[in-house]
């Protein structure tokens, strides 16, 4: 990676002064950290997203050097919540922390900055507000749907693959039997961890609702119906299909995720469903020219089947307790401005972590293929809502119910009765 270009920022960095608190050794629940080395001001930084855990490394020792500051990048194998509790209760927070939208929602009242006079507030509409403050930087825009792999496909059917000819299950599953006549055995991948099936696909049952909060509260006050909401079984007949077609289906809990990555990414397979931070595991194998992502395939005639999920993911909120210092916040604000308005800030986002940016100012020319999909659904309006508010059980809980019914141990009757008694069970999340 280039040495950072902000000079300016170097000399504010030489002179702020050295501060105390912040660091630490993060515990027993801090499972990687990097420290970039010394420097007058040091700041800890806390990353959740594993993928881009060797490029933020890389980036630390690099700014370090550039800046004097001194920058410790963490990962927890945690979930969020669980690991910045601990982190509170040992008295140790991070500096900067990278968070989902709804924990800067449980926790920006009583642990992050008001950061609405930064620049950068300007140039993004996917900032996370806490009451009228600005609280969360969005790290990246982030959506998902179906990956596939182009060239395996159009190698079968010997025509150009359009994903919009292909928009209604009907006719995607008429696609997979072609390719299974073609010679592609199996061409479905399905990843079988509980943040893909709970966290991503079975939430899209809720944020493609007409009215989604409206449903959650039914959920949760139990007057809201699973296995008759059409919505919910037009997604499922898509998993069923899915399922089907699965490489794994004779044993689809024990499917890796890097061999499923490594199948799309060589064309063994055409399709997953997924996410654009795939890129990050499809980019070590040898991967074919013609990926991207596509909408859900349904039957139904709401839109939804021309649409991706997502929007604003990940968030750094920075700490507001009496354990970081003013120089420390403000190393923390200079490193946010860097990202955004320096062009190594935007090369390390874009280039090295292959992520979209949340940013209007920042030229994304050299994106992935699962980047450039996103970019095109976000910049044309076509993405649907991230809820942004599952309880923090909601993937283990939910994931569990998803694995049975994905191995065949239990029937979408036995999945929405679960799925019903989950929230009226559940503490409901404040929004």
């Amino acid at each position: 990676m280039k040495k950072c270009s902000a000079l300016i920022l170097a000399l504010l960095m030489a002179l702020s002064l050295a501060a105390c608190g912040g660091g630490g050794d993060g515990g027993a629940a801090s499972d990687a950290a990097q420290d970039s080395g010394g420097g007058s001001v040091k700041i800890t930084i806390f990353n959740s997203k594993s993928e881009i855990q060797s490029q933020f490394e890389e980036m630390a020792a690099e700014y370090s050097k550039a800046t004097g500051v001194g920058v410790e990048v963490y990962f927890s194998s945690d979930t969020v919540a669980a690991h910045m509790a601990t982190r509170y209760a040992s008295n140790d927070p991070y500096t900067l922390a990278m968070v989902d939208a709804k924990d800067v929602y449980s926790l920006g009242a009583e642990h992050a900055i008001d950061m609405s006079g930064e620049d950068w507030v300007a140039n993004t509409q996917y900032a996370v507000s806490v009451g009228d403050q600005v609280m969360g930087f969005p790290v990246c825009v982030e959506a998902r749907g179906v990956m596939y792999n182009a060239d395996a496909i159009e190698a079968i059917t010997g025509t150009p693959f359009v994903p919009s000819d292909y928009a209604t299950l009907d006719a995607f599953k008429g696609l997979l039997e072609t390719l299974v006549a073609g010679g592609m055995e199996a061409p479905v991948g399905i990843m079988k961890e509980d943040w893909s099936l709970a966290g991503h696909f079975l939430a899209e049952t809720y944020e493609e609702q007409p009215d989604v909060f409206a449903y959650v509260d039914g959920l949760y006050a139990g007057t809201s119906t699973v296995a008759d909401n059409e919505k919910f079984n037009s997604l499922m007949d898509f998993f069923d299909v899915m399922k089907q077609y699965n490489y794994a289906a004779a044993s689809p809990i024990a499917a890796e995720r890097e061999v499923s990555e490594q199948k799309l990414a060589e064309g063994e397979i055409a399709f997953m469903f997924g996410g654009n931070w795939d890129w990050s595991m499809i980019n070590a194998y040898d991967y074919s020219e013609h990926l991207g992502m596509m909408p859900v395939p349904q039957n139904l005639d709401d839109g939804d089947n021309q649409k991706l999920v997502g929007g604003g993911s990940k968030f750094f909120f920075i700490d507001s307790s009496e354990y970081t210092s003013d120089e420390q916040r403000q190393a923390a604000k200079d490193f946010l401005n860097w990202l955004v308005f320096n062009e190594d800030g935007n090369k390390f986002l874009t280039e090295d972590c292959a992520l979209v940016p949340a940013f209007s100012n920042i030229a994304a020319e050299n994106l992935d293929p699962l980047g450039a999909s996103v970019k095109a659904y976000a910049d044309a309006g076509n993405l649907i809502d991230n809820y942004n508010y599952l309880p923090d059980d909601h993937y283990s809980m939910m994931g569990a119910e998803m694995q049975k019914y994905l191995a065949g141990q239990e029937d979408r009757a036995a999945l929405a009765a679960a799925i019903e008694q989950y929230w009226a069970s559940t503490t409901p999340v404040a929004r």
